[in-house]
């Protein structure tokens, strides 16, 4: 088993050591990731400059660093190591539950695997107080276990509290959040702001938060397809609109109007990029 890791942190994190040593147990293990932390960039790529892939020493260790965001890591890391398993990312310092799947650099190096067509597994623990990661790799050992054996699981996240007791599987905890500017100023006077979150509700029982708050490890299956199907259901019914003809189309797509959409799609990127 060929097995990519990746993290947020920075290739230098000792969360990205101890999760590239217990995957060490299951196949080979490459190393590519940040130069610098890339954390809470979601799912950013870099297209409006290029990259470097740089071999850096680790102990034991085959790894690579990137002066990109997570992303751009899992795509470098698979298109220089040609079949590649499954891409591990973290363990991240820092728990990344419910809401935070939206803004986490450690789920997009995950959800880029699965973009890829790969298997992708986030692994997130509180920080430490040390740096010292060596007390969760029992854990994480398990959690690999787990899930490396069940090749139906494209996309999980995995978060571990501070003194696990065991596993759960859990759904993503769904939370309002107080979302705050905080301001203040440098040393000379010029304003500067921080923007930080507070939870508003409570965690509902079965969510990966609702777990580690108790002492579990939460493993979350995830999907890329961010369809509403209920809400998607009930529209059609209320308001079908052309649905029904759509539906029934049997022919294939203009040639001329599939190569639009291909050009107008492209020019969006380099419009964004």
């Amino acid at each position: 088993m060929r097995i990519l890791v990746s993290n947020d942190d920075g290739i230098y994190s000792p969360g990205i050591a101890a999760l590239a040593a217990a995957a060490s147990e299951f196949g080979k293990v490459r190393v590519v990731a940040p130069d610098v932390e890339q954390s809470s960039m979601s799912h950013a790529i870099t297209a409006s400059r290029p990259l470097s892939y740089r071999s850096v020493k680790l102990p034991g260790l085959e790894a690579y660093r990137v002066n990109g965001t997570p992303a751009d890591c899992v795509a470098l890391g698979a298109y220089h190591w040609d079949r590649v398993d499954v891409v591990l990312s973290g363990v991240n310092e820092g728990l990344n539950l419910g809401n935070s799947i939206w803004h986490s650099g450690t789920l997009a190096a995950a959800k880029q695997a699965a973009l890829l067509g790969l298997r992708g597994i986030a692994l997130s623990a509180p920080p430490s107080d040390d740096g010292d990661a060596e007390s969760l790799k029992p854990w994480i050992r398990r959690a690999l276990e787990t899930l490396l054996s069940d090749a139906t699981l494209p996309l999980v996240n995995v978060n571990f509290p501070r003194r696990p007791r065991g596993f759960v599987w859990t759904r993503v905890s769904v939370r309002r959040y107080d979302g705050r500017v905080v301001p203040m100023k440098d040393p000379i006077g010029r304003p500067l702001y921080w923007f930080t979150i507070k939870a508003l509700e409570g965690a509902e029982p079965g969510t990966d938060r609702w777990a580690v708050e108790r002492g579990w490890i939460s493993l979350t299956p995830l999907r890329l397809d961010l369809t509403d199907e209920t809400a998607l259901a009930e529209c059609r019914s209320k308001q079908p609109l052309d649905d029904e003809a759509a539906a029934a189309e049997k022919r294939p797509p203009e040639a001329e109007a599939e190569r639009a959409v291909r050009e107008d799609e492209a020019e969006t990127a380099k419009t964004f990029a």
